[in-house]
């Protein structure tokens, strides 16, 4: 019997054409008298409220989301409270009239789909946002980082537009670095069967034997029909192309009304291929619900197969393979853009992560946007999936669940974090308490993986730490071995380590411009040098290995300095992704690449006849460092570490010659000539014609003979032609207070240290697209996309 869909379920992206207005938390009149207008004690309060369909919005800003206005807000010098750790942006508190935002959509829906179910569903609005749906109120959902989905079946209008309100309200921060604000994730509509799989109604999960496994698939089915109804569900696996592998038998459900159940299928596959980091293979599994002979509802949830080991003496093992955690924390904002990252910005940051040779990410210190931990399933990086708090009212509960049944089939995510640095109840009974309680959630919601917890204690058995599976450490090196004398049955991860800072280009501290040298030299009291933790955590098999703080540089919390200096210099890359020289002391000894790196670069006329500390990272045997030809001598690479000439300065090539398993490797650096052109390369040339899809561009500043000037500093404009947009801009100066979304298509950056970068987004027509790249005195450039 063949069958047929009564009904095909829609996901439909309610990302385009928006209105946005700036409220006010402190001046009702401001804030279209939220406040003193009754909202809430009828049912659909029309009036002449904002919650009105009939609400003018035509003077409103036109946007699509993702969108993040904290990004657009200027840097404002500030004492403020935590002004400093969000990138002296005028959110918060302190900041009323720019940190309430308003948003409006018009939608409209088919009336042939009268009778289904319909779901708003929001992945990601910082923060506390309050929901309308044609006047009537939807919801609230507390939290900046994890989504909800609401039921609004009731409250469709199949005459006319749908108009969704949205407050949200920014004036409280969740943590102490940038956040952004605004509906800065993905927002959907699902029509549906009113015999349904709802979001997250699925978890698949297997038990593997040799090399073939037991893959069990549970589905929660509910019914929103006013009656009791009866249904038929199965799975069917395949693989990534498509073909399938297996099929459940059919199994009977009978809901009564609002009813819902769960159900547990078991399939099993043979010489199955693991996903690991070199090949992160995907199945499929479709899930079906049907009625007779047809099909109410499906699904399709994308899984992988791994085993993983935590050995507290042995380390760590992926698919029985011993590996060392190489991982980098990450906050989620990036140049030019904040928070609010297209989809094609995941997986441009997590190939740069991985070209570096990190193999894990952790999300810190809240739940990642879906489409992240994607990236991470697709491209094969393990990921540490963080509560955003140690709480366990039923608020933060709440968000506890959501995540794990979120992203419990990602993959990727390899191990839970049950919440950061909670220096009050972290080493009391009171986090043990709360501790024992998430973990219980963990284990019935996941019992396919574990937990850690990063804790700020040395060597301390208390609290948390008395009852957390995995023991995390954030920084405190120093005392991990002691902690395994102690407790040697507990495995040890570093879950926050390192925190050098660097500033890209820049080899002098500079307390004015708030920089600091770009070496592994410089890092905070409660912190360490790259090269004293990476040592201790490769060479000690009771490590599993080990997050630095950060991958990346980000906004908000300037150290050592504060203004001017408004984002980190924590960075391994800095804001924009370009690497820092303590990129390649990481990419030596966490790839088999061959390295060999030189630093500093070698324009100083101001330093002729002075000493140079030159650095040279590599995974060579042995380094022979050279100046206009001439042998400034040969020295032995300790592994995990790096080597150090001290050069009198004079104009020329500094050269290294290194032997690596009996093979040459040679690298220079050079006194370049004046700045003549500027070059721009994009991470590809095409891309789809969606209007979703981007490109980023980063551009150098080149001599005469094509070598980047490290030192330049020209003002570089751009100019786009074509159905694309560029979206905003950035060079990695943490103290730079250019805008990242440049007024009236003005777009413009001043290179720091020869780069710059600018985002752009593709549009929805087929065709080329042309950026010009131009600065005044120097040869310009053109990058060609093609949109198909």
């Amino acid at each position: 019997m063949s069958l047929s869909t009564t009904f095909a379920q829609k996901k439909i992206s309610l990302d385009e054409d928006w209105k946005f207005h700036f409220g006010n938390s402190s001046d009702v009149s401001k804030d279209f008298d939220y406040g003193k207008t009754t909202l809430l004690h009828k049912s659909n309060v029309y009036a002449t409220t904002i919650v009105n369909p009939k609400f003018v919005d035509s003077t409103w800003k036109k946007i699509n989301v993702p969108h993040d206005w904290v990004v657009e807000l200027p840097f404002v010098k500030s004492d403020q409270v935590e002004m400093d750790s969000h990138g002296y942006k005028p959110v918060g508190g302190a900041y009323p009239e720019t940190s309430i935002g308003w948003y409006r959509k018009r939608f409209s829906v088919d009336k042939k789909d009268d009778g289904k179910r319909f779901e708003l569903q929001f992945d990601g609005i910082y923060r506390n946002a309050e929901i309308w749906l044609n006047g009537f109120y939807v919801g609230t959902n507390f939290s900046g980082y994890v989504g909800n989905s609401y039921d609004v079946s009731d409250y469709i209008n199949f005459e006319g537009d749908n108009v969704i309100v949205i407050r949200v309200d920014a004036t409280q921060y969740e943590g102490w670095f940038y956040e952004g604000a605004g509906i800065y994730r993905h927002v959907w509509l699902n029509v549906t069967n009113k015999i349904f799989i709802p979001n997250d109604g699925v978890f698949v999960h297997s038990k593997v034997n040799g090399k073939n496994a037991t893959v069990t698939v549970e589905i929660e089915i509910e019914n929103k029909n006013l009656q009791s109804s009866n249904a038929v569900v199965y799975s069917i696996i395949t693989d990534r192309n498509g073909k399938q592998l297996g099929k459940t038998s059919e199994q009977k459900v009978a809901l009564s009304v609002n009813g819902k159940t769960t159900i547990k299928q078991n399939l099993n596959l043979n010489n199955v291929t693991f996903w690991s980091l070199e090949n992160p293979y995907l199945y499929r599994v479709i899930s079906v619900v049907k009625s007779g002979n047809q099909i109410l509802h499906q699904t399709k949830t994308r899984f992988g197969i791994k085993t993983v080991k935590f050995d507290s003496k042995e380390g760590f093992f992926l698919n029985g393979k011993k590996i060392k955690i190489q991982g980098t924390n990450n906050h989620q904002d990036h140049a030019g853009i904040g928070s609010a990252l297209p989809d094609f910005m995941q997986y441009y940051r997590i190939k740069l992560l991985k070209e570096m040779g990190s193999n894990a990410y952790r999300a810190s210190h809240n739940a990642p946007t879906p489409e992240l931990l994607e990236a991470c399933d697709s491209l094969g990086m393990l990921v540490l999936d963080e509560q955003r708090l140690l709480n366990s009212s039923p608020e933060y509960i709440d968000q506890f669940k959501r995540i794990l049944k979120r992203d419990r089939n990602h993959v990727s995510v390899f191990l839970w974090s049950i919440g950061n640095e909670e220096q009050n109840i972290q080493g009391n009974d009171y986090g043990k308490r709360i501790a024992k309680t998430l973990l219980a959630i963990q284990e019935e919601l996941d019992p396919s993986r574990t937990s850690t917890y990063a804790a700020d204690m040395a060597n301390d058995f208390k609290g948390v730490n008395e009852v957390i599976p995995i023991r995390g450490f954030n920084y405190r090196e120093y005392a991990v071995a002691d902690y395994h004398l102690d407790h040697p049955n507990q495995p040890l991860l570093g879950t926050e380590m390192g925190s050098t800072v660097t500033t890209r280009g820049i080899y002098e501290k500079d307390e004015i411009r708030a920089y600091v040298p770009d070496q592994d030299i410089t890092h905070p009291w409660w912190a360490s040098k790259a090269e004293t933790w990476w040592k201790l955590a490769a060479e000690n098999d009771y490590w599993l290995g080990g997050f630095v703080w950060t991958g990346f540089d980000y906004r908000g919390e300037p150290t050592p300095y504060k203004w001017p200096n408004i984002s980190s210099h924590f960075g391994i890359l800095d804001v924009c992704g370009f690497p820092k020289n303590i990129y390649y002391y990481y990419k030596s000894w966490w790839t088999n690449d061959d390295i060999l790196h030189i630093s500093p670069h070698w324009n100083w006329p101001e330093k002729v006849g002075k000493p140079i500390d030159v650095w040279v990272n590599s995974n060579a045997d042995e380094v022979e460092l050279f100046l206009s030809g001439k042998s400034l001598g040969k020295k032995t690479m300790e592994r995990n570490s790096h080597l150090q000439w001290n050069v009198i300065y004079e104009a020329g090539t500094l050269e290294a010659i290194g032997y690596k398993n009996g093979r040459k490797l040679t690298t220079k650096v050079e006194t370049t000539n004046h700045a003549t052109k500027v070059v721009a390369v994009a991470d590809k040339t095409t891309v789809l014609a969606d209007g979703k899809d981007g490109v980023v561009v980063n551009i150098s500043i080149v001599d005469d003979n094509g070598r980047e000037v490290p030192v330049a500093d020209n003002m570089v404009k751009f100019y786009i032609s074509g159905d694309a947009k560029i979206i905003g801009v950035g060079s990695g100066d943490p103290s730079s207070h250019e805008p990242d979304k440049c007024a009236d298509g003005a777009w413009q950056r001043i290179a720091f240290n020869g780069k710059c970068q600018v985002i752009i987004q593709a549009g929805k027509s087929v065709g080329d697209v042309k950026l010009e790249v131009k600065s005044n005195g120097l040869l310009s450039t053109v990058v060609e996309i093609n949109q198909k």
